[in-house]
């Protein structure tokens, strides 16, 4: 799938897929409350790739781009994902809310991390970012080198050094 990043809407069972493919970057609607209809009807009006584990939703009410998810593991879903539908790797992970889907600020300047990070992040290294949508804060610690290196597992060789 070159060319436009994809944009994806996850049904009720993908929360742990959703927030992975938040991690890469790549805009992901979750919205567990809709009802199927609804979600199929936002899929195919923000011209979104739906996934859903759910055959009856594909079989029904057959959304215009979908992707059927087979496995029950969250980083298996998506190297399938990623593998089926041929996507391209992100040029840099963590520019998007993992909770609100919302594209995070420009890295905080160093008055507003002294501000803002609690003490022991504030000498880490790497850019700290702030979500404009929920507030929350994101900077380059022990958990995002977790999540690099799961990914790095999960889909060997795929992500740019």
């Amino acid at each position: 799938m070159a060319g436009a990043a994809p944009r994806f809407a996850a049904d009720a069972m993908l929360a742990r897929l959703a927030r992975w493919l938040r991690v890469l970057g790549w805009d992901t609607t979750f919205e567990p409350g809709l009802a199927d209809p609804e979600l199929v009807f936002l899929a195919n009006e923000q011209r979104r790739i739906l996934l859903t584990r759910d055959r009856h939703l594909l079989r029904e009410l057959k959304p215009h781009r979908a992707h059927e998810v087979r496995s029950d593991a969250p980083l298996e879903q998506l190297r399938d994902l990623v593998l089926s539908l041929r996507l391209e790797p992100p040029a840099e992970l963590f520019t998007r809310c993992t909770v609100c889907n919302t594209l995070l600020s420009e890295p905080l300047s160093q008055e507003q991390r002294d501000e803002l990070l609690p003490p022991d992040v504030r000498a880490l290294p790497g850019p700290a970012r702030r979500c404009p949508g929920c507030g929350r804060l994101y900077w380059q610690g022990s958990h995002a080198r977790r999540m690099r290196a799961a990914l790095e597992r999960t889909l060997s060789g795929w992500l740019p050094s």
